[in-house]
């Protein structure tokens, strides 16, 4: 509990490798996490290359960490490889609808966890790059991943090289509802809120961005909605040209 309770996100690694024994531990534990199915609707693309590093760093907004990280595993929805087991077995296979998208979905962000938490227990740091729906056609191409198999998240793993201060987090009485959704009034939101706004770093972020408040610098600076529906499109896109149907 304390190791979970005490997690902070490594941006910046030492150059130290990590053995082959550890990644297979980390491995072991990803698989190990709970399925649908135990189906495991999931892949996992190990890149130590500096080459393919080099690649894949636009891809992920060329943040120095691609680079640095001496791991950097790319978490996949994978319904290939149960599909072509299907097959083999003559049966028809028809999993291109949103609920086994979903599906696989969460199986790889479960495994991922999984091998983030086996990750910090072994000293090691970790980075979630967000960047990888944002371009999953081009990293998929990078990857050579097959039809039925999609990017869902990148981690970025090595020995840390800072020890950041933690970041802040609602309190729990805010995102914990007992038996039913209670909604949320103004005043609520408001004290909710309060503690995030009034912290130095959230000032700064206000001032540095030249916003009234932290909500603007949220949905019109990092989560512009122009930038959603661009990337909402293209993935959408690589999708529908893999035959999911969303009717």
């Amino acid at each position: 509990m304390e190791l979970l309770k005490s997690h902070r996100t490594i941006r910046k690694y030492q150059a130290t490798s990590i053995s082959d024994d550890i990644l297979n531990d980390l491995l072991e534990c990803g698989i190990r996490a709970s399925n649908t199915g135990n189906m495991q609707l999931y892949s996992i693309i190990v890149t130590r290359s500096s080459v393919k590093k080099t690649l894949l760093a636009p891809l992920h907004f060329n943040q120095a960490m691609v680079m640095q990280a001496p791991l950097l595993l790319t978490v996949c929805y994978d319904i290939n490889r149960f599909s072509k087991w299907c097959e083999a077995n003559h049966t028809k296979v028809d999993f291109s609808n949103l609920l086994w998208l979903l599906n696989g979905t969460i199986d790889a962000s479960i495994l991922a966890q999984n091998i983030c938490i086996a990750a910090e227990s072994k000293g090691l740091g970790i980075c979630y790059l967000g960047t990888t729906l944002y371009n999953a056609t081009e990293i998929s191409k990078a990857l050579n991943l097959p039809k039925g198999v999609i990017p869902i998240t990148t981690l970025t793993i090595g020995y840390p090289d800072e020890i950041p201060e933690q970041t802040d987090r609602l309190p729990l009485n805010s995102v914990v509802h007992f038996e039913e959704y209670e909604n949320y009034s103004n005043e609520r939101i408001s004290d909710i809120y309060k503690e995030k706004e009034n912290l130095e770093s959230s000032k700064n972020f206000v001032k540095e961005n030249k916003k009234e408040n932290l909500a603007q610098v949220y949905t019109e600076i990092r989560y512009k909605s122009e930038d959603n529906v661009f990337f909402s499109q293209k993935l959408k896109k690589m999708l529908t040209d893999q035959g999911f149907s969303f009717e």
